[in-house]
Parts: structure tokens; C-alpha cells; sequence
């Protein structure tokens, strides 16, 4: 029983922390799109194409790299509930 309860609070914690980097996630993403944006804006003020280019370019492998970040919290975050689903079983 005291086990069980363990287990339980070891996953209402992970799930906690998952929850908090996924909200830092997005809120890192939110401030680089922020950032790009306002770029983005000096940067047709100036008419430089290239420049534009480039940064979109930088934008767009910012937001994949965050996707592949965000999947693999995911994915971590299964395993251990399956981890811990098993432990239940176990027990």
C-alpha cells in the first residue's frame, strides 16, 4: 500500500514537472516569435531581403528544433507513466 502511494506521488510529481517545462516551452517559443516579429518588422524597414530571408530561415529552425523538444518530453513522458503503470501491476 505505502508502495502504491509512493508511486502515485512520484507520478503526480512528474506529470507536475512535465507540465511546467511544456508552459516554459511555449513561452520560450512565444518570446522568440515575439522577437523574430519585431526582426522582422527593423528589417523591412530597411528593405534588405536577404537579411528577411535569413531570418526566416533561423525562425523556422528555432520552432523545429521546439517541436523535436516538445515531442521528447512527450515521449518521456509516457514511458514513465508506462513504467509506473507497470510498477502498479507489480504490485
Amino acid at each position: 500500500m505505502m508502495m502504491m502511494m509512493m508511486m502515485m506521488m512520484m507520478m503526480m510529481m512528474m506529470m507536475m514537472m512535465m507540465m511546467v517545462m511544456m508552459i516554459m516551452m511555449i513561452m520560450i517559443m512565444m518570446m522568440m516569435m515575439m522577437m523574430m516579429m519585431m526582426m522582422m518588422m527593423m528589417m523591412m524597414m530597411m528593405m534588405e531581403v536577404r537579411i528577411m530571408i535569413m531570418m526566416m530561415m533561423m525562425m523556422v529552425a528555432v520552432m523545429v528544433v521546439m517541436m523535436m523538444l516538445m515531442m521528447m518530453m512527450m515521449m518521456m513522458m509516457m514511458m514513465m507513466m508506462m513504467m509506473m503503470m507497470m510498477m502498479m501491476m507489480m504490485i
